[in-house]
């Protein structure tokens, strides 16, 4: 009788944190880091599920909430390493050609470094950043993509105005490949900090898609200042 009054009451039971001694040479933050990765419940569900990081839960999250990874989709999966976005844009858009009756899509990922590789993805070592970048992409895809998605950030410098414009400036240069790359209708969803992606930035996607939205999926730490951007309905490059 005893243990039904303990139970759902949390009172009687351990604690199941996992604490992380302070070792010799390790700075506290480091501590604190590696106490908040072990008792990320996102970490270990990517362990358990196999995914290269805790990322690829915000965009499973915004994919659940738009459905723009569907089978047959075109994705250009911009600075995608370690690869976790990759891994679920393969599995939703039937990369692999499992889901039988379904469009087989492809999955193309860009990145400065190379990356082990992922089954049913095309990487691509590229600075997207390059004069003929366009080009490239659309001749690897042998057409135009129907979604163009990076989860890329700047380098940190401490100095938050700063590292705002790094991502702006990341950000912007995205656009400007997704202009040459995507198919009308298609879709673009990139990181950006703090309130949100500049006014200009939102403008400019206003004007070349039919919705725009900022978005802060459960996985994002809520101690973090990342939110993503959504684009949807391209309507085609400005003449």
């Amino acid at each position: 009788m005893s243990g039904e009054k303990n139970k759902g009451s949390g009172r009687g039971r351990r604690d199941l944190t996992i604490r992380v001694k302070t070792a010799k040479g390790r700075k506290l933050s480091s501590t604190l880091w590696l106490r908040r990765q072990l008792n990320d419940p996102y970490v270990q569900s990517a362990r358990a599920e196999g995914y290269r990081g805790r990322a690829a839960y915000k965009i499973i999250e915004i994919d659940d909430k738009f459905g723009f990874l569907r089978p047959g989709a075109r994705v250009v999966d911009l600075g995608h390493a370690p690869g976790g976005w990759s891994q679920v844009a393969v599995a939703r858009v039937n990369a692999l050609g499992e889901r039988r009756g379904k469009p087989v899509g492809r999955v193309l990922g860009i990145d400065l470094q190379e990356v082990e590789a992922i089954p049913g993805a095309e990487l691509h070592v590229l600075d997207f950043l390059s004069e003929g970048a366009d080009a490239l992409v659309r001749d690897w895809l042998g057409g135009r993509a129907d979604v163009v998605m990076s989860d890329m950030a700047a380098a940190s410098s401490g100095h938050p105005p700063t590292d705002h414009l790094r991502i702006s400036a990341l950000v912007e240069a995205a656009i400007d490949l997704a202009e040459e790359v995507l198919e009308p209708g298609g879709t673009f969803v990139a990181k950006v900090l703090g309130g949100g992606a500049d006014a200009s930035l939102v403008a400019r996607l206003n004007r070349i898609f039919a919705k725009v939205q900022h978005v802060k999926p459960p996985a994002s730490r809520s101690d973090s200042s990342e939110k993503f951007i959504v684009a949807t309905g391209f309507r085609g490059k400005p003449v």
